[in-house]
């Protein structure tokens, strides 16, 4: 396992997936080429993100999921969902921790669905929020 750390949030990745980041956007995929998961950060200058801040973002950003479930991924909570656009099958989460809040998608074939689905669960639950976050 590989330790994947931004100012914010740091997460475990197992060594057949691969990270890069830019800014607030980091990339990590699988290196058999499956699927890919980006993650965005956006952090709130004063107070924290409330479940319904989530809640309503969610739908708003993204009407193409039907139905959004609560979550938690590691420290972090919030909504989820999925659909299928044209021929790639989309995990959308929309999660906070404190002030931190995270848009994480997973997106591969649609003849890939399901395939890495337990491999991005067990890569999401290791998220912690940074120490600096912690106040």
């Amino acid at each position: 396992m590989n330790v994947l750390e931004t100012d914010h949030w740091c997460l475990l990745i197992p060594t057949e997936w691969w990270a890069e980041h830019d800014d607030d956007l980091v990339r990590i995929a699988d290196r058999d080429g499956v699927g890919e998961i980006e993650l965005t950060t956006l952090c709130r200058e004063e107070g924290v993100v409330t479940a319904a801040e989530i809640e309503q973002l969610a739908r708003e950003e993204s009407p193409e999921v039907e139905t959004w479930s609560s979550v938690r991924v590691g420290a972090f909570s919030g909504q989820c969902g999925a659909f299928a656009e044209d021929d790639a099958q989309l995990r959308e989460w929309y999660v906070s921790a404190g002030p931190v809040l995270l848009y994480i998608t997973y997106v591969c074939d649609l003849e890939n669905a399901g395939m890495d689905d337990a491999a991005v669960d067990e890569i999401l639950a290791t998220l912690v929020a940074a120490d600096t976050e912690a106040s």
